[in-house]
């Protein structure tokens, strides 16, 4: 049974900074891709971040140059680093696996975890 756990959410001020953690259990991280999504309150789920097995990563517009994804195959976690952020960086954030081609789309994942609040205030 595959189940991901995320950690590291939490309240911020603008411009500061956290790092969210998922945790994976019941499956290889190195599999297929992994990402991260984030949906703020009456809006959809966003594809923020992913990573594919070959390290290969892609990002949405509204947080590239400060948000980095990592991948420890040998610890089989996914981490998420936020620096600058913003109030629009406000929402719950999901870890998800076994996608493909480092795809930011909801629907090409098949495992997720249950989330992790950011809040971001100004």
């Amino acid at each position: 049974q595959v189940q991901l756990v995320e950690s590291g959410g939490g309240s911020v001020q603008a411009g500061g900074s956290l790092r969210l953690s998922c945790s994976a259990s019941g499956y290889t991280s190195s599999k297929n891709s992994m990402a991260w999504f984030r949906q703020a309150p009456q809006k959809e789920r966003e594809g923020v971040a992913a990573i594919d097995p070959d390290g290969n990563t892609r990002y949405t517009d509204s947080v590239k140059g400060r948000f980095t994804i990592s991948q420890d195959n040998a610890k089989n976690t996914l981490d998420l680093l936020m620096n600058s952020l913003k109030p629009e960086d406000t929402g719950m954030y999901y870890c998800a696996a076994d996608g493909s081609g480092a795809s930011l789309s909801v629907l090409e994942y098949n495992y997720w975890g249950q989330g992790t609040q950011v809040t971001v205030s100004s």
